[in-house]
């Protein structure tokens, strides 16, 4: 079951613009890649929405993205780096909402919260 109701409308965009002829799970994790590294504009403030094991964050907890961690990095999840107490970290992007972008990185944003509620993997 998933959580969120199907957008015909980022079915289509992810399917033409973003996966188009991924033919496996790393080149659908590039494809989402290199969307978000040319819809991104960083830096941009964003807010953690959700908690999760593999972050310090807290819900609630700020940080400014500066930018992507490097590919190799993204393979399974799409990850931000941020510098976080001194140390420049990466954070699940799935965990954040940007709070101050502009619409073309908060509907890239949204396209990857979207792929990643509705249970949507790299295959």
């Amino acid at each position: 079951m998933t959580k969120r109701e199907r957008d015909e409308t980022r079915e289509e965009r992810i399917a033409m613009e973003i996966i188009v002829d991924a033919y496996g799970a790393e080149e659908q994790a590039m494809g989402w890649y290199y969307y978000l590294e040319d819809k991104l504009h960083f830096p941009f403030r964003a807010r953690c929405i959700q908690p999760r094991s593999i972050s310090p964050l807290h819900a609630g907890d700020e940080l400014i993205l500066e930018r992507l961690a490097p590919a190799d990095e993204c393979l399974h999840d799409v990850f931000a780096l941020a510098t976080w107490h001194g140390r420049v970290m990466g954070f699940p992007l799935a965990q954040l909402e940007a709070m101050a972008a502009d619409e073309e990185t908060l509907e890239a944003i949204g396209d990857w919260h979207y792929w990643v509620e509705r249970g949507y993997g790299f295959d």
